[in-house]
């Protein structure tokens, strides 16, 4: 399974609650934090509900 690193690179502050839980399922919780999962369906539908918020590159 290919690994997918993720970046938080903007602010949950005053985004809908929909859009901070992802976030925080993704396990990011801080700006400038990386996180690594495997690149399923599930976390590439998470990664693109909130792509304007994170950066993504593969590990």
């Amino acid at each position: 399974m290919a690994k997918i690193k993720v970046k938080q690179l903007k602010s949950s502050i005053k985004r809908p609650q929909n859009q901070k839980r992802t976030l925080e399922a993704l396990g990011l919780h801080k700006i400038g934090q990386i996180v690594e999962h495997d690149a399923t369906p599930n976390i590439l539908g998470m990664i693109d509900k909130v792509k304007h918020l994170v950066s993504t590159e593969e590990a």
